[in-house]
């Protein structure tokens, strides 16, 4: 199971850092990433972190300011969001496959969700 959290309403250029925390003891197997949805768009990919190596990919949108990371004792990842634009504004998703980088593959496992609102 995944929660997120960390969403809220900010301003253009301000940032923000989401979590994603995952229930169960085989963390470290999963590759992560972040999704996200925009008002009357299709989901996109963000950004993600390999189970393997920890290597990160991003999105060209938000690279260089967005960067993930994962804490496998805490069994969470985070996405640390800097110099918003009104266009990050979106519902975020965190999502993982075991032994699998989700940059390559859908990912099986969602969390519910967070809502990002970045005012201009």
């Amino acid at each position: 199971q995944l929660q997120a959290s960390g969403g809220g309403l900010v301003q253009a250029g301000e940032s923000l850092r989401l979590s994603c925390a995952a229930s169960g003891r085989t963390f470290s197997t999963y590759g992560m990433g972040w999704f996200r949805r925009a008002p009357g768009k299709e989901r996109e990919f963000v950004a993600a972190i390999s189970w393997r190596d920890d290597s990160t990919y991003y999105a060209d949108s938000v690279k260089g300011r967005f960067s993930i990371s994962r804490d496998n004792a805490k069994n969470t990842v985070y996405l640390e969001m800097k110099n918003l634009k009104a266009e990050d504004t979106a519902v975020y998703y965190c999502a993982a496959e075991r032994f699998q980088e989700v940059v390559t593959t859908t990912p099986s496992l969602w969390g519910q969700g967070t809502l990002v609102t970045v005012s201009s």
